[in-house]
């Protein structure tokens, strides 16, 4: 078995459970945060959705530098769940189909996140999709379920039973 293999019985798993929350996302609280410090539920739930996407971007350089020109970023919106659930399911795709073209050779090819000459981190691909894209994603998401709680919306279950969803 590759080592792609591994993720992507995760990536499915994850991804269904993380496609739950978002569809509970609540359209009119997009703005809504629980401290000034936070992300909005709307940024938040759009961070969510669009991590699985660099995955590709990943797998086909070999670093990333966050003080690049051309890195200013408009942030996505959407109106209805449809809409963030279908930007979700469409990253998650492509992060699908970047791993399951990845050689054991490329993932264990180190990549490089940088701010300028600034390291950030090196790490083999295989760890950036574990812990940069899979456990951030999984993070926030976790996060998302605390925004829904507090305003008052039924948290799915997620390695196990909610409080609102016991079977």
């Amino acid at each position: 078995m590759g080592i792609n293999q591994a993720f992507l019985g995760e990536l499915d798993h994850e991804a269904a459970t993380t496609r739950r929350m978002l569809e509970r996302v609540p359209m009119d609280r997009l703005a809504w945060k629980p401290h000034d410090k936070s992300m909005s539920m709307g940024q938040l739930a759009t961070h969510v959705a669009q991590m699985p996407g660099f995955a590709p971007f990943v797998m086909a350089t070999p670093e990333f530098d966050l003080a690049a020109p051309g890195r200013e970023n408009t942030p996505t919106e959407f109106k209805t769940n449809k809409e963030l659930v279908e930007f979700f399911d469409g990253n998650i795709k492509q992060m699908r189909e970047a791993l399951s073209a990845a050689t054991d050779e490329a993932l264990i090819e180190p990549w490089t996140l940088r701010k300028g000459e600034q390291v950030i981190f090196t790490l083999p691909r295989a760890g950036v999709m574990r812990s940069m894209i899979l456990s951030h994603m999984i993070h926030h998401r976790g996060q998302l379920s605390v925004y829904l709680r507090l305003n008052n919306v039924s948290v799915p279950s997620i390695y196990g039973p909610s409080a609102d969803e016991q079977s």
